[in-house]
């Protein structure tokens, strides 16, 4: 049985290959692998986009000479022409990204917009409603300020930034938490609501609108990626026992 690697005392071969996957589950990642080959046969770079991601690729490394780049290849055990095979390979990933998704992304960013926007706001959170009802007209009648009142009485985190959170995206707050913000104005003390087992004053300081930019684009893009390959691994990957 021939030997493939060498791990300080363990010689690893072909007959150990398999198991050490299934060990460390890596063979779904293998898998995913496989499927962006496939998927990416088809896709073409010319000389200019290779050259533009090459040297996009070695000013986030920080190499500026062939002896920067030499010792970033020992360094991470490559050659020269696997480091151009992964460059391209990136390369031509984001181009298919863009060619299957990219005359999506505005309908794509309009339904997901509301979850993208974000928030911040104050809380003050406790346990019990009557106090809740006093901390509110507190803060109401101007004897002190929400930041006052949190830091003193507020149950959670939040005490420690005077009630203040964020920015933070809609999605991220209780969902009851969500709702309330985006029905609010900035500047609107809200009286206090039980939300589970908590009663809560908030209060909208900001509402920051999600913008289709370039970072934003990216990121709906990376989404729209990763459910198609969640999917497709789903569909097209299977187990074969050794009976098979």
């Amino acid at each position: 049985m021939s030997e493939i690697l060498q791990v300080a005392e363990e010689t690893i071969t072909e007959k150990d290959l398999f198991p050490l996957l299934i060990k460390h589950q890596m063979l779904i990642p293998l898998a995913r692998e496989v499927i962006l080959d496939q998927a990416l046969v088809n896709i073409e770079c010319t000389p200019e986009e290779t050259q533009g991601a090459r040297q996009k690729f070695f000013n986030q490394m920080r190499i500026g000479s062939d002896e920067q780049l030499q010792l970033w290849l020992e360094q991470n055990y490559l050659t020269k022409d696997q480091l151009e095979t992964r460059i391209v390979r990136g390369l031509k990933l984001e181009k298919f990204k863009r060619e299957t998704w990219g005359n999506k992304l505005e309908s794509y960013y309009l339904k997901r917009k509301r979850q993208l926007d974000k928030v911040v706001y104050s809380l003050i959170r406790t346990k019990d409603y009557g106090i809740a009802q006093a901390l509110y007209f507190r803060i109401e009648s101007g004897e002190q300020s929400f930041a006052e009142v949190a830091k003193k009485f507020s149950e959670g985190a939040e005490a420690q930034t005077g009630g203040l959170i964020g920015p933070v995206e809609l999605h991220v707050p209780h969902p009851q938490i969500s709702q309330m913000l985006m029905r609010s104005e900035p500047g609107k003390l809200l009286a206090p609501v039980k939300v589970e087992d908590w009663v809560v004053i908030l209060r909208l300081e900001k509402y920051l609108s999600a913008k289709l930019d370039q970072a934003m684009s990216q990121r709906l893009l990376n989404e729209l990626f990763n459910k198609w390959l969640n999917e497709q691994l789903q569909e097209k990957v299977s187990f074969k026992s050794d009976q098979d």
